[in-house]
């Protein structure tokens, strides 16, 4: 993803398959069996749902679909130019992805892999967060946020907030959306009721991702510009405590566990937050975009410079798998 660099210009973003149907066969008797075993023995795990990763490819203007049960891809979707953001809605139905260099938003139904829409947004939108009933599009270029009704694909309006927003991310409640902005070294807080920011909280050199405690009580910001990662309370006026991590972080996630991981793009490795925490990972060339599995088994990386994605078991913090995607992949998100 791009960073802001202290300039009047607007930095550019860096270049900075189907199902085979025989195997779809054996997937629905496999289904039908799972579901056999579980009507006479009540106990039975239920047939695990169905887990996709949607990867931005801001070089091919693509969208990656991975399916983690099957562990392969299963589909990739052409979007708009350069694809950078990704975000899911609560219910895992559809996605958002937010195209640059397009100025457009796609999106995407998560079961059939169709565009049921292209919604026109602000100039250079970059990350997407999804609530209940809308979609807030950070608008890198227009120093506002672009929100979308999602029952109709429609803009409702712009709310103004910081030089170069970044990425947003929505607090478990569904009440507070927070945007990293870039340029401007701050948060801005938006209350999703009446579509305002009504706050806004200083804090490290170029803040790109962010993410939400699950509890909804600390908000994580990658100081892209400082190396480190920040922690701010979201409930009390606690002051902002500062971790040191690997170069130029990017993104960072929140497992539903509470397990904070970081993506350092100048280290090329994964930073875990905490008392006691591992060695940083590494990983592949340029890591950038993050997202945690639903059940905080797996966490996925994006690594922008190799054209993969990183599979990393949160048990053992170790690289299970690479997965070749898209070129210069950025953003991701996960869906059930």
């Amino acid at each position: 993803m791009s960073f802001g660099n202290g300039t009047t210009s607007i930095p550019r973003s860096r270049r900075v398959a189907g199902r085979i149907p025989g195997r779809r066969a054996g997937r629905v008797l496999a289904a039908l069996l799972l579901l056999a075993f579980g009507l006479v023995c009540p106990d039975a795990h239920a047939y695990p749902s169905r887990v996709q990763v949607f990867v931005a490819n801001s070089g091919s203007d693509s969208v990656t679909v991975y399916d983690t049960r099957m562990n392969e891809v299963v589909a990739t979707v052409r979007v708009g130019r350069s694809p950078v953001g990704v975000g899911a809605a609560p219910g895992g139905d559809r996605v958002y992805v937010a195209n640059e260099l397009s100025n457009t938003v796609s999106v995407i139904d998560a079961r059939t892999y169709a565009t049921l829409a292209t919604v026109p947004v602000g100039l250079h939108p970059f990350g997407v967060a999804v609530t209940d009933s809308h979609a807030y599009v950070a608008n890198f270029g227009a120093d506002n946020v672009t929100v979308i009704d999602t029952a109709t694909n429609t803009v409702e309006g712009h709310i103004p907030v910081g030089r170069f927003p970044h990425s947003p991310a929505v607090s478990p409640d569904g009440r507070l959306v927070y945007v990293t902005n870039n340029g401007a070294a701050s948060v801005s807080v938006i209350d999703v009721r009446s579509d305002r920011v009504v706050e806004t909280l200083p804090v490290g050199r170029f803040p790109a991702g962010i993410a939400v405690s699950p509890g909804g009580d600390r908000v994580y910001v990658a100081a892209t510009g400082s190396n480190s990662v920040n922690s701010l309370s979201a409930t009390t006026p606690t002051p902002m405590t500062t971790q040191p991590v690997g170069q130029s972080p990017v993104g960072v996630a929140v497992t539903p566990r509470g397990q904070v991981y970081v993506a350092n793009a100048g280290s090329d490795t994964v930073s875990v937050l905490g008392r006691n925490a591992p060695a940083p990972i590494p990983v592949q060339d340029e890591p950038e975009g993050l997202a945690a599995s639903p059940d905080a088994s797996y966490v996925f990386v994006t690594n922008s410079a190799s054209g993969s994605m990183s599979v990393l078991d949160t048990a053992t913090n170790t690289v299970v798998a690479t997965v070749p995607v898209g070129s210069e992949p950025e953003g991701l998100a996960v869906t059930s």
